[in-house]
């Protein structure tokens, strides 16, 4: 391929850098347009004050080694990507329970009555079982039963997606737990199974940066500028202006709305694909237009918090499964790596699911702070008068919604884009409006190049394995040339 070959990159998180970094080893310098002032997108490390937070938490664990090694080409070095332990639990009613949820400990902590309740509820659904398993509720609901269903599942996905759960796809479940049930997460509890001869063993620890997720990208970044490549911040693509079944230029415009065209061979879309299919001019037809119109997201919220204390608890990060406080997860940024906390304190990352212009958005920042302080205390977590200041952070479009007709409007705009332009790749999360965590994101950017160079992937194809998120297959069984990445969240 010619070395002149012009490509254009939008978006600047882990899908859109990795796509930049594969074309510049490939002798490519491609343009980037980020609408923000630095890389990584929900991925970043957040800077105030010399306290960094990681917006939701990102763990580095893959399947896939061509990810893995590509993190370790980008920060080589055990010193600059760490190993770290890993610990998160699900709070609920002032009690701590395993996430991914342990039956035998969480029944015992549930105590004796309740036990017997959840348990005939699980059976309940075996003798008699759920008809549709279409959306969300009832989906889980035949996974574990009706009651640990309310107990550990409802509450928190409806404060995170701020919907019904009954107005969820089930396919938000089946990412994460296809292959969970009570009776595997019971026989993995066992103390006389044998590790050696189990399927799946849970992960207990990952990779992470040691100046946290944007060390990574920032990293990528300045190589990337090294090579003369082009990386131009706070500017958005406004329009895609196409010819027949190609894109041939881009029209991008800065925070000022002064404009600049750019001419293109291929255009790789890490933007929201709704953004992309309503940037297109000439236009698509007008169901395609209704489709990405429906595409929704849910934004996110982040009160840090600079905590007197360096060990308020152990974990990495808390699930709040408690309806009587906002808050839905909370990070602890000191147990993911020391160097993103100054000694003798920690910074707790208070984690609000939201829509743009809600009540809580529009929140001013002060308001915000008394208000997550306020919550500390409800839930006992940590003596608010240990909290010295705090931080806002908001991002926009952070979470992609599986509504009952997102994955119907997501076919209806693949297919469209597939027959008609054939120089165009969406990938990441918001390209294709799929839930992938930065591994499967950085996985569809790199099939996207191998394919500008000829190859024939189907980069739709990666995440749908039923891998459980939080269940790893033993070396012997692990198949790194599959290109359908595996199942398993960041916890984001």
């Amino acid at each position: 391929m010619d070395q002149n070959t012009r490509v254009a990159v939008a978006g600047a998180g882990p899908a859109g850098i990795t796509a930049c970094y594969q074309l510049v080893k490939r002798g490519i310098k491609p343009v980037i347009i980020e609408i923000d002032s630095v890389p990584g997108g929900l991925s970043r490390t957040v800077v105030r004050d010399n306290w960094r937070f990681d917006i939701g938490g990102h763990r580095f664990f893959t399947k896939v080694q061509a990810v893995e090694d590509l993190w370790r080409e980008i920060l080589p070095g055990d010193e600059n990507l760490m190993v770290r332990p890993r610990l998160s639990r699900i709070y609920y009613e002032g009690k701590f329970f395993d996430y991914p949820l342990q039956p035998l400990r969480a029944l015992k902590t549930l105590g004796s009555i309740e036990s017997l309740r959840c348990l005939l509820s699980f059976l309940a659904v075996k003798v008699k079982p759920v008809k549709d398993l279409s959306n969300y509720e009832n989906y889980v609901a035949q996974k574990f039963g009706w009651r640990l269903y309310r107990t550990f599942f409802k509450s928190y996905t409806e404060k995170v997606w701020g919907i019904d759960a009954k107005l969820i796809q089930a396919d938000w479940a089946a990412q994460r737990i296809k292959n969970l049930s009570v009776g595997t997460l019971l026989l993995h509890s066992l103390p006389f199974t044998n590790r050696n001869t189990k399927v799946t063993s849970l992960i207990e620890e990952f990779l992470y940066p040691k100046f946290g997720p944007g060390q990574m990208w920032e990293t990528a970044a300045g190589k990337i500028l090294e090579s003369g490549a082009e990386v131009k911040f706070e500017r958005k693509v406004s329009k895609i202006i196409r010819n027949s079944n190609r894109a041939v230029k881009l029209v991008i415009k800065d925070k000022f709305e002064n404009s600049e065209e750019l001419g293109i061979d291929h255009f790789i879309s890490s933007m929201p694909l709704r953004d992309l299919i309503l940037g297109l001019e000439p236009a698509p037809p007008e169901e395609i237009i209704e489709s990405a119109k429906c595409l929704t997201f849910r934004d996110h919220l982040l009160v840090a918090l600079v905590v007197n204390n360096p060990t308020p608890f152990p974990d990495n990060w808390i699930y709040i499964h408690y309806p009587k406080v906002k808050v839905g997860r909370i990070q602890n940024y000191g147990a993911w790596s020391p160097s993103m906390v100054k000694d003798g304190t920690t910074c707790l990352g208070m984690e609000y699911f939201v829509n743009q212009g809600d009540d809580i958005w529009n929140m001013p920042d002060a308001d915000l702070i008394e208000m997550a302080k306020d919550e500390l205390l409800k839930l006992n977590l940590v003596d608010p008068a240990l909290v010295d200041h705090g931080y806002v952070v908001k991002m926009a479009n952070a979470y992609p919604v599986y509504d009952l007709s997102y994955k119907d409007n997501v076919e209806s705009i693949k297919s469209w884009l597939t027959d008609n332009l054939v120089n165009v790749y969406p990938v990441g999360r918001n390209g294709m409006h799929r839930y992938n965590n930065q591994d499967h994101s950085m996985y569809t950017a790199m099939l996207a190049v191998e394919n500008i160079f000829g190859a024939k992937n189907d980069i739709w194809a990666v995440n749908v394995d039923s891998d459980y998120h939080e269940i790893m297959a033993n070396e012997a069984n692990r198949n790194l040339s599959d290109r359908s990445a595996p199942i398993f969240m960041t916890d984001k």
